[in-house]
């Protein structure tokens, strides 16, 4: 509760920095207030909105393809049998997790760099180097998969807790009515952690925006701006390396607004498909 109430709740309080010129040395109180002259730069700024495109389309990409990456995952423990193998394998694919963004991008790069290994067995046997790290265009798809191998397995955790809910008499009932694999998958498992998937959903709805910030800040110098740049590192490159601090507490409040909006319709739709969503009406 204190972790909330400080790191969340009370760091609401520097979103006033959005409508003053900010001046560190004569602190918030003191600073020039300028309303919405921070809200008019940035949109008015093409590298925002490039900023936000590039967040938009990598957002998208993690939703179709990392968010359901964690629950085939799941679906595939449960389905082992023996559960020595079931344990081996949880912790193998929960051990990404754990390691840094920096050690992560390293790694991608000792392997998918122009002097990585994979150049190094293509140029073995006679075939032309593949241009993956610092390549535009193979950039949005390499962060996905940079996303998908770190965390899909720690993000099974909720899937398989859900799962362990499911009715093991509902199974047996749908075999003896003579459901296959997938009749019994698609009428008893998914309806069964419905509710979890579609709050896990929302959540990430509501951090549509939010596609995080060290990954992209060791690899946006590698790409460039145009294809590296997301509203995280737009921010800390304008507010903390520029020191324009209001204009970068305006793109902050912009997405905390639209990660709001975007909480508020998927849990209508939620209720819609008679779900509890994240809260009730």
């Amino acid at each position: 509760m204190l972790y909330f109430l400080i790191f969340h709740y009370g760091a609401l309080f520097g979103n006033a920095l959005a409508f003053v010129d900010y001046v560190p040395f004569l602190g918030l109180v003191d600073s020039e207030w300028v309303g919405l002259t921070n809200f008019q730069q940035i949109f008015g700024d093409p590298q925002f909105w490039n900023a936000v495109a590039n967040t938009i389309v990598i957002a998208a990409l993690q939703l179709v393809f990392f968010f359901p990456a964690p629950l085939a995952l799941a679906l595939l423990l449960h389905s082992l049998v023996g559960s020595t193998v079931k344990r081996f394998v949880q912790s193998v694919v929960y051990l990404p997790h754990f390691l840094s963004w920096v050690i992560v991008v390293a790694l991608f790069q000792h392997m998918l760099g122009g002097a990585g290994v994979v150049n190094g067995w293509l140029g073995e046997l006679g075939l032309g180097a593949i241009h993956v790290i610092g390549n535009p265009d193979a950039y949005k798809p390499l962060v996905v998969v940079q996303l998908i191998w770190k965390e899909c397995g720690w993000a099974t955790i909720i899937f398989l807790a859900a799962l362990s809910q499911v009715v093991d008499q509902q199974y047996e009932a749908a075999a003896l009515d003579g459901a296959g694999w997938w009749r019994r998958l698609w009428h008893v498992t998914l309806p069964g952690i419905r509710p979890v998937i579609v709050l896990l959903l929302v959540l990430r709805l509501g951090e549509f925006l939010e596609v995080g910030f060290e990954q992209f800040f060791l690899q946006r110098q590698a790409v460039g701006p145009e294809a590296g740049e997301v509203l995280d590192t737009f921010v800390y490159s304008t507010g903390f390396a520029n020191g324009e601090f209001g204009y970068a507490a305006a793109a902050g409040l912009f997405k905390g607004l639209i990660g709001v909006a975007l909480v508020y319709t998927a849990n209508r739709v939620a209720h819609r498909l008679g779900e509890q969503g994240v809260y009730q009406r």
